[in-house]
């Protein structure tokens, strides 16, 4: 799936619609085995890099969520440790070695 900003059937929230943003990616999803694969670019601007961007990726539980996590904190960043939110019993935000912005969810 993917959804241009210029495509969005709602108007855009104050500061999430960037001039010059019509065409960027405001949703995309794809599979990579049974994990679904999210991701946005609104938020980029200048050169090409990772930033303004996150992918999330689903886990079964706590325990798949935690390999993920630490799969992709070795040689990263933590941005928010791993652990219960109001809406997930397991969720996490980290920066890869590559300094891509991933965020593992165990949905509710």
């Amino acid at each position: 799936m993917l959804m241009r900003f210029k495509e969005s059937p709602d108007a855009p929230n104050p500061g999430m619609h960037p001039p010059g943003s019509d065409d960027k990616i405001l949703h995309a999803a794809f599979r990579i085995g049974e994990t679904t694969v999210m991701g946005s670019d609104g938020m980029a601007s200048g050169k090409p890099n990772f930033q303004g961007f996150g992918l999330s990726l689903d886990a079964p539980d706590a325990a798949a969520a935690a390999k993920l996590f630490n799969a992709l904190a070795e040689g990263g960043k933590v941005q928010m440790p791993l652990g219960k939110t109001f809406f997930s019993p397991s969720f996490g935000m980290v920066k890869d070695r590559f300094g891509v912005m991933w965020m593992v969810i165990v949905p509710a």
